[in-house]
């Protein structure tokens, strides 16, 4: 008991010190603000809104908030005007009109103006606020409220409790039918009694002292569900409507959003796979498929661009690569009938070298200023071992032998179209990929797959597949009628079996066949890489490489990309990078010095500039300085290498030319100020 009291006090130690902190958020809020919180919005916002709101640290960041908020409330977006806005500020004008005139507050704060703020009209009133043998009360009936997660149909009471002051919430937990009465003599404990007495004056009242629900069996006890209902779900009933995830995300996610998209979050689904190519390296495959993409009408036609933009990271933080693709859409009328009702899936892919990462993807609406994001971790095994992979669940393939390509979620000449949600109709057919690596000669000859779907946990197929018969090994990938399975949740079990029928490794996937006869799948968008075109692939993994400071690793890549495509300016920069920063200034300018000489890619002054430093050929290091700064404009750091080469021509005088230069673009240089102010000292 000493042991669960200390734990009581600390526990509400911590909650009052959240409290503190909470009191002492609000007062730090603009008054506009705080009134908005903690007047305007106060039954209808959850937690987690407020908890971000009270993060936010600007007004624009707060107004910005507050645009979002009311967008994810708005029942017709495409309205000029929030419904859902405009009835919520009449409920308070309402509220603060007719109730609270026995009040010292606003009709808000009252129980009668919280519960209409909330539910709007009631279907019918009842007053009974002139019957000598009972206190003034009044019932509010409500009818068809199942929508909003509430009984069908149901009273809400309101008493004043000895005839005095504003109107209370009746409970009959709390209060009983007693304490309607004004003159009750019976058993105080006696809820039967009371009730009795209650039926023969006011019948109405005494219906609803004991229980608010129209379907509940009147029984001798006051209702606990009814107790439950004005406690929790009444109050409750605005969260509940509501997604928080925006707000989190807004919170998350400021600074690395442009304001305009901030208050225009919208949610989304999304799926990532990890594969293994036939050229040993590893992709990622991932889709995204937001609640909706708009689109703007011009003379017959639809548009709009998106914008995918992210990053893949480390735990440390540390960052290896770098997504970006803008991606105009343009359909035709047509083309949008046949679309209009079904969802938007980008789907994407791109090597990734071994180790444990997080990727973020943001996907941005350009014309409508919308966005969405993904976020995912995974691993890339650092060398092959035995092992089996995470099952992929489509609902539908299509042979892709003729397209010579690689797409997201190409397996051989198979292309598998996933859910991220995983549903599944009754006439569907699943097939399920997966690989195995690592499988040994004998294992290959005798070994088997066991394939079984669960029906919670009841087995209700299994299906065994001998290795030895699956050509298409590590791959492996098998179709299942779903035809003649019910509406429920499944499982998907994979097991890897020896000759012998043990188990060596297993994996499982759950979906869900749905009682509906059509699903409207998704019309999928997706920028294919030619068969050709590898070397893109060979540079990004060798630009991850170099980015995890790993250059030995990165070079073969990033070597091979720029041999199989030399006149790729970007494989020719990424390879000069790394040749400089190996040092290897000779090799650096070999690559640099015919772009910019015989092409003229001035892209490639920059690299040229650093190489002819290294080599120590300084005069001609500063003419193509100076070449960059010509075409890409003036920039700190080619000022002062500038002068670093001037200072080793014995040209002092130029070198704190370009110093001061420098220093009139960000004075905050001590090195440099240090440099200066001795060659000034000097009478250089």
């Amino acid at each position: 008991m000493k042991k669960i009291l200390l734990a009581f006090v600390a526990l509400a130690f911590c909650f009052s010190l959240l409290a503190e902190s909470e009191k002492e958020l609000l007062k730090k809020l603009p008054p506009q603000h705080r009134v908005w919180l903690t007047e305007e919005v106060v039954y209808i916002i959850t937690p987690a809104e407020k908890e971000v709101f009270l993060q936010l640290g600007s007004d624009r960041e707060r107004d910005t908030f507050i645009s979002a908020f009311w967008k994810q409330r708005n029942p017709n977006p495409n309205l000029p005007e929030n419904e859902f806005k405009k009835e919520h500020y009449r409920r308070i004008a309402y509220a603060n009109n007719w109730f609270g005139k026995d009040s010292p507050g606003p009709g808000w704060r009252t129980e009668m103006g919280r519960t209409f703020i909330i539910l709007g009209e009631p279907h019918q009133i009842e007053r009974f606020e002139n019957v000598n043998e009972i206190y003034p009360t009044i019932i509010w009936f409500y009818q068809g409220m199942a929508k909003l997660g509430l009984p069908d149909s149901f009273s809400v009471v309101f008493f004043k409790q000895s005839g005095l002051g504003e109107y209370e919430l009746y409970s009959p937990i709390k209060f009983g039918p007693q304490a309607l009465l004004r003159d009750y003599a019976g058993d105080p404990n006696s809820y039967t009694a009371a009730y009795n007495q209650l039926i023969d004056i006011e019948p109405h009242v005494a219906a609803v002292s004991l229980s608010l629900i129209s379907s509940e069996p009147m029984g001798n006890t006051p209702s606990l569900a009814s107790d439950l209902l004005i406690r929790e779900k009444i109050p409750q009933t605005p969260q509940r409507k509501v997604n928080s995830v925006y707000a989190r995300n807004f919170l998350k996610f400021r600074g690395q959003v442009e304001v305009d998209y901030a208050d225009n979050y919208i949610e989304s689904s999304s799926l990532l796979h990890v594969a293994r190519d036939r050229s040993g390296h590893y992709f990622i495959h991932y889709l995204i498929e937001p609640r909706r993409l708009s689109l703007e009408e011009h003379q017959g036609k639809y548009y709009t661009t998106i914008e995918i933009s992210g990053n893949i990271s480390a735990a440390s933080g540390r960052m290896i690569a770098q997504l970006s693709r803008r991606i105009p859409i343009e359909i035709s009328a047509g083309q949008m009938s046949a679309i209009k009702d079904k969802l938007f899936s980008f789907q994407d892919m791109m090597p990734v070298i071994p180790g444990s990462w997080h990727i973020t993807v943001f996907m941005k609406n350009l014309t409508t200023k919308e966005f969405t994001t993904m976020e995912k971790d995974f691993v890339i095994p650092a060398r092959e071992e035995p092992g089996m992979s995470a099952l992929l669940l489509a609902n539908r393939k299509a042979d892709v032998t003729r397209i010579a390509a690689y797409k997201p979620f190409r397996v051989d000449n198979v292309h598998l179209l996933p859910s991220p949600r995983n549903d599944f109709t009754a006439d569907d057919e699943l097939t399920v990929f997966f690989q195995l690596h690592g499988l040994t000669p004998d294992l290959e000859k005798n070994g088997s797959v066991e394939l079984s779907l669960f029906r919670r946990e009841e087995k209700v197929l299994e299906k065994t597949l001998a290795l030895a018969g699956l050509r298409s090994l590590p791959n492996v990938i098998e179709t299942l009628p779903l035809k003649g399975y019910g509406a429920a949740y499944y499982t998907l079990k994979a097991r890897l079996l020896d000759g012998g029928r043990k188990e060596l490794m297993s994996e499982s996937g759950d979906f869900f066949i749905t009682p509906q006869p059509v699903l409207p799948r998704p019309w999928v968008m997706s920028i294919p890489t030619a068969a050709d075109d590898f070397s893109y692939f060979l540079n990004e993994l060798g630009r991850q490489h170099a980015q995890n400071r790993d250059l030995e690793r990165a070079f073969p890549f990033l070597d091979e990309a720029y041999r199989k495509a030399p006149d790729n300016t970007r494989f020719g920069l990424d390879y000069c990078q790394l040749l400089l920063q190996k040092k290897e200034y000779a090799k650096a300018k070999a690559v640099a010095l015919p772009q910019v000489e015989g092409k003229k890619r001035f892209e490639f002054a920059l690299p040229l500039a650093q190489a002819h430093q290294g080599l120590g050929e300084y005069a001609e290091a500063i003419s193509q300085y100076a070449d960059t700064i010509t075409h890409f404009g003036a920039n700190i750091n080619v000022f002062n290498q500038i002068g670093e080469c001037f200072l080793q021509l014995g040209d002092a005088a130029e070198a704190l030319k370009a110093w001061e230069k420098s220093l009139q673009l960000n004075a905050k240089q001590p090195q440099i100020r240090e440099k200066v102010d001795a060659l000034k000292k000097s009478g250089q």
